[in-house]
């Protein structure tokens, strides 16, 4: 097997026995994508759960409108799940979608539960669950109690990245505000 490092900052080599790294690795398939392709899609089951090496992605609910919501955006070494989907078999309310190429691996379900009991395999998913939850609980809790500016700061601080690779019509939706008033916030800051 090759040396895939990516993976290997993930599953650190001293956390696991060489036949259990190896087993871990083996149940990953690379996977790249171009601008625009699809990792999930609404209406469909989420058949796979990412870890996300290069690129950028962003996940959207369509309103009761019909308008495309971003609802979270994804950077190197995050996880790309609808844990909904992927552990309760739902169909998706989201899609996740490239907004640049990059590169990610995937596995698939029973290939996922067959590691579950490598007890450090199952550490990795429970600290990354509860650190997706955090977040998700963060940011909606923002929406609510922070202003418009604040939750940009925040953005910018939390992920500049994505504040450089996302367009802004994207970031605007995701904070709850239209392009025009991420426009004057953006206008206002570099005063």
């Amino acid at each position: 097997m090759t040396e895939n490092h990516f993976l290997h900052s993930i599953f650190k080599p001293e956390n696991f026995t060489k036949e259990e790294l190896n087993l871990i690795l083996s149940q990953y398939e690379e996977v790249e994508f171009k601008k625009n392709d699809y990792l999930i899609e609404i209406n469909k089951s989420a058949n796979y759960y990412y870890f996300l090496e290069s690129g950028f992605l962003r996940s959207y609910a369509i309103d009761f409108e019909g308008n495309d919501i971003t609802t979270k955006f994804f950077s190197p070494s995050d996880i790309v799940i609808d844990w909904n989907s992927y552990f309760l078999k739902k169909t998706c309310k989201e899609s996740v979608i490239a907004v640049t190429s990059g590169k990610c691996w995937k596995i698939t379900f029973s290939n996922f539960m067959n590691l579950f009991n490598i007890e450090a395999f199952r550490e990795v998913g429970r600290t990354r669950l509860v650190s997706n939850y955090f977040e998700l609980k963060n940011h909606s809790v923002s929406v609510i109690t922070d202003q418009a500016k604040d939750r940009y700061l925040n953005l910018m601080k939390e992920k500049p990245e994505v504040v450089q690779n996302i367009p802004l019509k994207h970031i605007a939706t995701y904070l709850g505000i239209t392009d025009t008033s991420l426009s004057r916030i953006r206008k206002e800051i570099t005063l």
